[in-house]
């Protein structure tokens, strides 16, 4: 879900006062927070199976508050690792935006949310090597494992097709991504002013409405390069993990690349792999690999 440039500038979703930034929680709230980030897409992270957490009446404040890096923890995004909503599942993961909007998907946060259901003991270990995870989000059923030297394998959904918008490919890898390729090296990609040109993407007429995350993206003989800009977090990030996996198939595409493949995606935060198999331009077998990194764990006191 996309925020407008309006509801960020209300201060409902932004940074707040202190004295009514603590009015958001009710006096004495006490949470066991965890830190998780993947590739430096960092995340709060909070155990939703827990007594007295304030699931299932957060607020889009409360979440903001939280996101904020001034006066909360400060991360891309909340994850909340709820009970099984389907049988046969370890969990349900709800995830939030930066901007306290309730989200579809989000690669490399369910990344770390694995990460944090194997530290709780969640995981299929006993029958499966390496370990498995079956869990639900906003957007249906996935899959993870926990690989041997830590990274997490998370499978990403089919994607059939992708459209162009004059030389940008735009797909939807659960999150909608707009990518564009350049011919400048990677060093004039981190130099240039990023932020303002993914902007005028994001709200431009096109994508304002629903919004859309923005992709830059040099290809070189060791991988690919790039910068994202998510739209609800509505600034760069250092990594994106559907953004990487959009960029990797848009350039399988570009590259007419068929049959079984893998990319190496280097972002701002890390080095990522994207593994698929295309068969005319539609897209099965997806799998996105990276880190997940417990940073830190702590209480919140409001």
């Amino acid at each position: 879900m996309a925020a407008t440039p309006s509801s960020l500038d209300s201060g409902a979703a932004g940074i707040k006062p202190e004295a009514e930034s603590r009015a958001l929680f009710a006096p004495g709230t006490v949470l066991d927070v965890f830190k998780y980030q993947g590739a430096g897409n960092d995340f709060v992270v909070l155990d939703g199976r827990l007594p007295g957490q304030p699931w299932p009446d957060w607020t889009q404040a409360q979440v903001a508050r939280l996101c904020d890096r001034h006066f909360g923890i400060g991360a891309d995004g909340l994850i909340i690792l709820q009970p099984p909503k389907q049988e046969g599942t370890a969990f349900h993961m709800a995830y939030y935006n930066a901007d306290g909007c309730l989200s579809s998907f989000c690669g490399n946060g369910a990344r770390c949310a694995t990460a944090f259901a194997q530290a709780l003991g969640l995981l299929e270990a006993r029958d499966a090597h390496p370990p498995q995870a079956r869990f639900t989000a906003a957007d249906g059923l996935h899959h993870a494992a926990v690989l041997d030297d830590g990274r997490v394998r998370l499978a990403m959904a089919d994607v059939d097709g992708l459209r162009r918008d004059g030389e940008a490919y735009v797909l939807d890898t659960g999150s909608p991504h707009w990518v564009q390729f350049t011919e400048q090296p990677p060093a004039e990609l981190l130099a240039m002013d990023f932020h303002a040109f993914a902007r005028t993407v994001r709200y431009g007429p096109a994508y304002a409405a629903e919004g859309i995350n923005v992709n830059v993206v040099v290809a070189t003989p060791d991988g690919l390069h790039m910068r994202t800009y998510e739209r609800g977090v509505e600034n760069e990030t250092l990594s994106c993990g559907t953004g990487v996996t959009a960029a990797a198939l848009a350039y399988a595409e570009r590259s007419r690349l068929s049959g079984e493949g893998r990319v190496q995606v280097w972002t701002q935060g890390g080095e990522l792999e994207v593994e698929f198999r295309n068969a005319k331009g539609n897209f099965t077998q997806v799998h996105l690999i990276g880190p997940a990194v417990r940073v830190f764990e702590g209480r919140y006191t409001a």
